[in-house]
């Protein structure tokens, strides 16, 4: 079965270093916390809102020890007024077992206010 995995991270300044870090920290949870190894994953799309342009966040997933041969890639999302700052979103295709409903989709620092429904309690 193929399941989306999503999530969202927010970085205090555009540099190269804490998008690196941000990204990198996001889908290492998001493989932990439902149990995803590299093999498991057919693809991961990253997209961040039009302010952040240092780097290329999918620099930090091929980073991960065993997920150099991960498709990845990145893209912006939509400009929209009002929207969240500084934010990486993250989308990836894994084939699992897990049921929809348990998958754990994860949302860090200030993107946590994007989905607060899906937060642990």
């Amino acid at each position: 079965m193929v399941r989306g995995l999503r999530g969202a991270t927010t970085v205090e300044y555009d540099e190269e270093q804490s998008v690196l870090e941000a990204t990198k920290v996001l889908v290492e949870e998001m493989a932990k916390e439902n149990s995803i190894s590299p093999s498991d994953i057919i693809s991961v799309l990253v997209s961040t809102t039009t302010d952040v342009k240092s780097t290329f966040p999918a620099k930090a997933v091929r980073s991960i020890n065993g997920w150099m041969y991960v498709p990845v890639m990145c893209t912006h999302e939509m400009d929209v007024p009002g929207s969240m700052p500084l934010c990486i979103r993250v989308l990836m295709h894994v084939n699992t077992d897990i049921p929809q409903r348990f998958i754990k989709h994860i949302y860090q620092n200030e993107a946590i206010k994007l989905r607060p429904d899906l937060q642990k309690k």
